[in-house]
């Protein structure tokens, strides 16, 4: 009888895999292993099929489609208000600035403008948009929406679409800001400057990537929360688009009531950071395509799930995640042709880089497979939107794990800085 080669290697892969799984041991990814969320079991209504819930997680839809997925908590109302001390007052200069390195840094960025012009009475002029390499430039209107900006801003500073003609770049000072910078900073380091000045120019630094609360009972200041949450929407046609590719991803996740995974998972920076471990006891701090897979199917997440990567373009190295998971894709094909001339085909990737975070925002579920700015603030808008279920990666040991030891410690804990402002 004749060896059929392909049913040898085919065992032998799945002999390597079981060794490997029974190796594997269990740590945990950015913060402790977090206590399961306990809740009781009943049934649900969604999308018009009967959906069994136990423990806080979908266990089953009608049919017996099972699927570790969490309910979505209601959308948080914000919790901070505009006090007469914090409305805008008359101007007495102008504060100027730019968005730079992707949307993740965009939130931190237009929140120490913001608090910088407020708490010196200046002006603050609307901003451009650099990307990482020289002379990628883009105006605000190309991603955001001008007119919400000014509006929401309006009750505590005043914004201009340009820098006035009479104004001299010679005349404006550079200054640099701590991110998530605080009052007290300002009058004593940057009001000075100001006053010797009459202008300047906020260029935010990252001492950290953390968006943790400050301290326990401590007051966030009502004007960074509606800087951070209330500032920033997508201009109509880059919304539209986001959309369109959410309803694809929607429509190939139908067996799963239309729910599906965004992870941040991007090979260029997996190639820098080498996902070396580090640490005494050798915690990880990212993962590579294989491991994301191992994780996903543990947790119980099956071959039918609809998964979206940050990744730009399909590589090699992911063709693991696709054999797992055949439902995974990249930006490149979910996007209408029709738009890929303008969205994808630039040398710009300001637009694929904003794409990656509104939908990693508004997934099912968000994995990141990277830490960083992208994942804090991620994470951020998922809790205002009421979207809770982020899962850090991590090692399982055994055969199974329950999703909700995995939910990211922002949100377990509630320790994120959006809980300062939402309730």
């Amino acid at each position: 009888m004749g060896v059929d080669l392909r049913q040898v290697v085919a065992g032998i892969l799945t002999i390597t895999m079981f060794v490997m799984l029974g190796q594997m041991l269990h740590r945990d990814y950015f913060d402790a292993v977090q206590e399961k969320v306990q809740g009781d079991a009943h049934d649900i209504e969604f999308q018009g099929s009967r959906v069994a819930v136990e423990d806080g997680l979908v266990r089953a839809f009608e049919g017996g489609n099972k699927g570790p997925w969490m309910e979505d908590s209601h959308e948080l109302k914000p919790c901070w208000s505009i006090s007469q001390s914090d409305e805008a007052v008359s101007s007495k200069g102008y504060v100027t600035f730019s968005l730079t390195n992707g949307p993740e840094y965009h939130v931190s960025q237009i929140t120490d403008a913001v608090m910088v012009a407020k708490h010196l009475g200046a002006t603050l002029v609307l901003p451009d948009i650099r990307g990482s390499k020289p002379g990628d430039e883009m105006n605000f209107e190309d991603i955001y929406d001008v007119d919400k900006l000014i509006k929401r801003l309006e009750s505590v500073v005043k914004v201009v679409r340009k820098l006035p003609s009479h104004v001299s770049l010679r005349d404006i000072a550079i200054v640099k800001v701590p991110t998530r910078v605080a009052e007290d900073y300002i009058k004593e380091h940057i009001d000075p400057i100001f006053k010797s000045k009459g202008n300047i120019r906020v260029t935010t630094y990252f001492p950290s990537v953390n968006l943790r609360k400050s301290s326990q009972g401590a007051e966030t200041d009502p004007v960074s929360c509606l800087a951070m949450f209330g500032s920033l929407e997508l201009q109509p046609a880059v919304n539209e688009l986001v959309e369109s590719m959410i309803q694809r991803l929607k429509t190939h996740s139908k067996k799963s009531g239309g729910r599906f995974i965004a992870i941040d998972l991007r090979v260029e920076i997996l190639e820098k950071k080498n996902c070396h471990e580090t640490g005494a006891v050798g915690s990880k701090t990212c993962y590579n395509a294989q491991e994301i897979a191992l994780f996903l199917r543990k947790l119980g997440f099956d071959s039918d799930t609809t998964i979206y990567l940050t990744q730009p373009r399909w590589e090699s190295s992911l063709n693991i995640l696709k054999d797992i998971f055949p439902k995974t894709y990249t930006k490149e094909s979910i996007m209408p042709s029709d738009k890929k001339s303008k969205y994808l085909e630039l040398e710009n990737s300001e637009y694929e880089n904003v794409i990656d975070f509104y939908i990693s925002s508004r997934s099912d579920v968000f994995v990141p497979a990277i830490p960083g700015l992208f994942y804090a603030n991620t994470v951020g808008k998922r809790i205002a939107l009421g979207k809770p279920q982020v899962l850090v990666p991590a090692e399982i040991s055994g055969t199974s794990g329950v999703p909700t030891n995995y939910i990211s410690p922002y949100i377990s804990k509630k320790n994120h800085l959006a809980y300062s402002c939402f309730c």
